[in-house]
């Protein structure tokens, strides 16, 4: 496996720029775990390590993809002036800050794409009170958020 490193190291860098190691680490240890499924043949296990290399990337991209559209939610949902960096700041931060259950339905609904009612299901509770907690954390977002933007 190391003789391939290097070619793997350049395959992420060539998609991504930095950040090459961290993929090439989390390859490996994947690759690790998965030792039994390792061809023994030397052209398959390389083509074996660039699938899970594919796989790391599209995983990465689904992951930025999902925080994209929770922050483009909460910014729909909450009155804005404008978007920039720090709006984003603020919205992740206001997120981290909500009570742990209401954190949770938030991000199960935007990052992973679940129905309201999907992610009650994963919490254990019904779709009334999924959507109870959606509501909450809502509300409880858009005045955290609205009070940061008030003048002191």
């Amino acid at each position: 496996m190391v003789e391939v490193g290097p070619e793997l190291l350049n395959y992420f860098e060539r998609r991504i720029g930095d950040g090459g190691e961290d993929l090439l680490s989390e390859l490996m240890a994947t690759a690790w775990r998965r030792n039994a499924d390792l061809p023994m043949d030397h052209e398959q296990a390389r083509m074996w390590l660039f699938g899970i290399a594919r796989n790391l990337l599209r995983n990465g991209v689904r992951s930025n993809l999902r925080r994209s559209r929770l922050e483009n939610a909460l910014r729909d949902a909450i009155p804005a002036n404008g978007s920039d960096v720090a709006e984003q700041l603020a919205i992740r931060d206001a997120v981290q800050r909500l009570d742990p259950i209401l954190a949770e339905i938030v991000t199960l609904v935007h990052w992973e794409g679940l129905t309201i009612a999907e992610a009650g299901r994963l919490q254990g509770v019904p779709a009334s009170t999924a959507r109870g907690r959606y509501q909450r954390a809502r509300e409880a977002l858009r005045e955290a958020l609205t009070v940061q933007r008030s003048p002191a």
